[in-house]
């Protein structure tokens, strides 16, 4: 991003999929660890999400 790539909005859209899909994955499962970690991946997504223009 910071040298202007072309491919920068969609590494960063591959990495909001990536990191949605992983979170909706660990949310299905009760465990606290697991629904921390969709947390963390669902914050993850949304902040990936947000630098595509």
């Amino acid at each position: 991003m910071a040298q202007g790539s072309e491919y920068a909005q969609d590494i960063c859209q591959l990495c909001a999929d990536i990191c949605q899909k992983c979170g909706d994955e660990c949310g299905q499962h009760e465990a606290e660890h697991c629904q921390e970690c969709a947390q963390a991946c669902h914050r993850c997504a949304s902040l990936c999400a947000s630098m595509v223009a």
